[in-house]
């Protein structure tokens, strides 16, 4: 039958009604791998031409020449949108799962979708079944229209945006026109089947692109029954993945990343070849060819992380200039060189760190900590912190721009959540017994009551509880390891004269915060391991009702008990340590038993950055190598496992069944990955004016990374839509808040800044160096004969009868001694003074900025006005049009009536 020129004449000569229904069957035998296919192709109210021309390719295609790339069923014609996967497992409940795939898949074709299966004997392992699926034009057209899918009805003569000067400046950057706007744009309307002819439909099986073609297969499958069981109606494609009756459900991907497609473009080729590469980590990124493979969801995310980025690069400018600044003037600091002074900081004798073990020191052993802490805590800190203010104030009001620019070049200003994100879960269908009328809709839906949600929320805010109490003890049981381990660090430094040396740089104080930090990390990175399987077990179990309640529930959990893992340390180094220690002689202690941590004599400033930078340099390292190197190995060990015969036909389900799996929640990790970053890069940004640098280095890489794993290690995802970053926005807008008050902190009593300030203007009496004995008035005064028996150092004996000690304290020699003095009360007062007026400022500042930019820019507005008249003109001219079609149909109709009642009434008298 395959290849008959005289049934292709037969067919040409008697031609086909355009006004009749068709229905035609082929039943095709094919001797390959003795497989027996057989399959229906209808077409209702085509027209000849096109069925034709369907016929011919159909009989004139040759099984043995199909592309291994080929992403088309036997016949070559109907392309592959979904491919469900499964291997009989002979063990567990064969006949119960075969049962469910049989009602399935007669329930797809019910639906009107087409199927093809793919045989054992013919898979790379000789185990594994496909099921190819195949959604003709009716259906696409149904549910296009159920889903609002929006479609081109002509083209859009609006002008794009201009190139200006700046724009040719950045030409290395640029992307080819071809790629950076691979398609025209379009005036857009809501698709809907019977105005058809509205439509720009030059040829039905390209009119709906791949990703729409897979989002309405999956929107099928996804409510597809399988059976009763239980007395309870059984749907739903993750249902049969999840009981392992289907192992796997996937759109197909283009073809090969790395071979461009014969006869038809590759998008995954070109998206690898422009945007996935290392080597382009310099040119801006493909958005609208993200968006129309990928769909608007993921394309969102990397227009934000690319915006992200771009704002970095200012930060990182100004923070790595104030960073320069510390340099250059480090040598300078009038601290700093009373500290090292033999005859001024090696003449001050500090009383000790710990009790019984710890010995007295001279201040100038921390000659290099000093001078490592100017290098973030110097004069430029407060103005970084007001111009990080002011920075992410920009960036947030800016995105707002942005995204509603987003929304019109990607025809997403009507779009509404209720389409895709405010559906019913199958998930919350199945599970509920009770049905309610929508007060809205009228219809009767599957409802939950309250007391039968109740103890899954309850279990699972007490889930959430337990978890931050576990980071909060673990960070105590850090703290207890520090305080443990700077005894013995500072015993076997003093001990060891080979080490005299290395004290100089390498301080146990040093060593101590360094092996803390590292350790930290690790706690981190394990606990945030189990939790993101328990909170996801956890959301599911409360049943949400629609995607966007199950989404919003898991970024809850999630944040919150990410928040508490990794800025719990730096929270408690910046605002806690060395706060409330006491004095010597009257030391608090933590269980009775751990004495109270104490900052540096120049603060505890560079701890917090040592803290920050290890955790946040850590977490980035980790996070990209485990980004990379996790699905190439994971890609590889499974494609070496499967391969058994070479020369089998390595088809493009097969390739794409050997990858990963993005899964419903890859996007969600991504942007709790930044959102995260984000927090480092604002929340401490004053203890550490280099986190903005570190982390523009970190999303350079993140975009080709991300771009790289999803083009060629990653199946492709299911489309989905998406008008903004969703509740993501609201937590940056909550972390901006934050950050402004977390900074002013830092700079007031973290920092030596208002001290200093303090000082030289109140208390100095050197006018040609007024921080000159600035070191010496920042140090009290302790009796070493005050010293009680459990702290007293083993060797007390000692030529000198004082010790110094970091606080504002009046002397021994006191009416009140070792109580608080003025001094203390003025810094206080000033500390708390520079809080008040610096949130009022950032504030002020922010509230006005937020006043003046509008959150759409003019000319998107105006574009959006103009695009919607004109696209409610072309639909009144389109309805007129046909209104004046149907009247010029009727008026003849009845013109012709007319004249055959005169034609009886002529014949009539004629006879008469």
């Amino acid at each position: 039958m395959m290849g008959d020129p005289n049934l292709l004449e037969m067919v040409e000569e008697e031609g086909i009604s355009t006004d009749k229904e068709m229905e035609f069957s082929v039943q095709m035998n094919e001797d390959v791998s003795s497989r027996e296919t057989s399959f229906l192709i209808s077409e209702e109210t085509a027209p000849a031409k096109r069925f034709n021309l369907f016929l011919r390719r159909r009989l004139m295609f040759q099984r043995d020449k199909q592309s291994k790339d080929s992403i088309f069923f036997r016949d070559g014609v109907r392309q592959i949108d979904f491919v469900l996967s499964y291997v009989e497992d002979v063990k567990k409940d064969l006949d119960i799962k075969a049962e469910r795939r049989r009602e399935f898949e007669r329930n797809l074709r019910k639906s009107g979708l087409e199927l093809e299966i793919e045989d054992k004997r013919d898979s790379e392992n000789g185990k594994t079944y496909f099921v190819k699926i195949h959604a003709p034009w009716e259906v696409l057209v149904t549910y296009a229209e159920v889903l609002g899918i929006r479609m081109p009805i002509k083209e859009n003569d609006i002008p794009r945006t201009q190139y200006t000067p700046l724009n040719y400046m950045l030409g290395p950057v640029k992307l080819p026109a071809t790629v950076k706007h691979p398609h025209p744009e379009y005036f857009t309307a809501q698709f809907t089947r019977h105005r058809q002819e509205l439509f720009l439909i030059e040829d039905e099986a390209s009119f709906f692109p791949s990703s729409s073609r897979n989002r309405i297969v999956y929107y099928i499958l996804s409510r597809c029954p399988f059976g009763i069981e239980d007395g309870k109606k059984k749907f739903g494609i993750e249902r049969l993945l999840t009981s392992h009756t289907y192992s796997s459900a996937y759109p197909l991907h283009d073809g090969q990343y790395w071979n461009p497609s014969e006869n038809r473009c590759n998008e995954r080729y070109i998206l690898h070849k422009h945007w996935a590469r290392f080597s382009l980590f310099y040119k801006e990124q493909p958005l609208e060819l993200i968006r129309n493979y990928f769909g608007e969801k993921i394309g969102i995310y990397f227009v934000f992380l690319g915006f992200y980025t771009e704002m970095l690069f200012i930060a990182a400018l100004v923070g790595l200039a104030c960073f320069v600044y510390g340099l250059f003037s480090m040598e300078a600091n009038q601290s700093s060189t009373e500290i090292c002074d033999p005859n001024i900081g090696g003449q001050i004798i500090m009383c000790p760190l710990c009790d019984k073990m710890c010995d007295y020191w001279r201040l100038n052993t921390t000659c290099s900590a000093s001078k490592l802490s100017h290098l973030f805590d110097n004069e430029s800190t407060v103005f970084f912190a007001i111009f990080m203010g002011i920075w992410v104030t920009l960036f947030l009001e800016f995105w707002k721009q942005r995204q509603a620019r987003l929304e019109y070049e990607w025809d997403l200003v009507d779009f509404e959540e209720e389409q895709q994100q405010l559906q019913l879960r199958p998930e919350f269908e199945a599970m509920c017994k009770h049905r309610k009328i929508n007060p809205v809709t009228k219809e009767v839906e599957p409802h939950m009551p309250l007391y039968a949600r109740t103890p899954w929320y309850m279990l699972s805010g007490a889930t959430v509880t337990l978890w931050m109490a576990l980071v909060l003890s673990s960070m105590v049981s850090v703290i207890v390891y520090r305080l443990s381990l700077f005894a013995i660090f500072a015993t076997f430094m003093e001990s060891e004269d080979s080490l005299q040396h290395v004290k100089r740089f390498f301080t146990p104080q040093l060593a101590t915060s360094l092996t803390g930090s590292c350790l930290n990390f690790i706690v981190i990175m394990i606990l945030n391991f189990f939790y993101e399987k328990i909170s996801a077990w956890i959301t599911k179990m409360e049943i949400p009702r629609t995607y966007q309640e199950y989404e919003s529930s898991l970024t809850l959990k999630m944040f919150l008990f990410q928040f508490v893992n990794y800025y719990s340390s730096c929270f408690y180094v910046a605002f806690f340590k060395g706060k409330l220690v006491g004095y010597p002689g009257k030391y608090t202690y933590m269980f009775n038993e751990w004495r109270s941590e104490e900052c540096d004599p120049g603060g505890c400033l560079v701890e917090l950055t040592t803290q920050l930078t290890i955790i946040m340099i850590g977490r980035q390292v980790f996070g990209n190598i485990n980004e990379a190197i996790y699905p190439l190995a994971f890609n590889w060990w499974r494609r070496r496992k499967a391969r058994t015969n070479s020369e089998k036909l390595y088809s493009r389900w097969e390739q794409d069944h050997d990858l990963q799996t993005f899964g419903h929640l890859g996007l969600f990790y991504e942007y709790l990955e930044t959102v995260i970053q984000f927090g480092f890069v604002t929340l401490f940004v004053a203890s550490f004016p280099l986190a903005p640098l570190l982390a523009l280095i970190n999303n350079i890489v993140e975009i080709r990374v991300d771009a790289w794993k999803l083009t060629t290690q990653y199946r492709r995802p299911v489309a989905a839509k998406a008008h903004s970053i969703g509740v993501w926005q609201d937590i940056l807008h909550a972390m901006a808040v934050l950050s402004v008050a977390t900074n002013a902190f830092i700079v007031a009593f973290t920092s030596d800044i208002i001290p200093r300030l303090v000082y030289y203007y109140a208390y100095s009496q050197n006018t040609t160096q007024p921080l000159s004995g600035y070191v010496n008035n920042s140090l009290s005064i302790f009796l070493i004969a005050d010293f009680p028996n459990h702290s007293m150092p083993l060797d007390n004996n000692r030529d000198f009868t004082t010790c110094r000690y970091r606080d504002y304290r009046n002397p021994p020699d006191h009416e009140h001694k070792y109580a608080h003095s003025m001094q203390f009360w003025h810094v206080l007062a000033a500390k708390m003074t520079f809080i008040i007026v610096m949130e009022h400022i950032a504030f002020l500042v922010k509230f006005l900025l937020a006043w003046m930019i509008p959150d759409v820019p003019k000319d998107v507005v105006e574009k959006i006005k103009q695009e919607k008249l004109m696209t409610v003109k072309i639909l009144h001219d389109f309805e007129l049009n046909k209104l004046k079609e149907n009247w010029a149909l009727n008026h003849n109709i009845y013109a012709k009536h007319v004249m055959m009642e005169e034609s009886k009434v002529q014949l009539a008298k004629s006879t008469i």
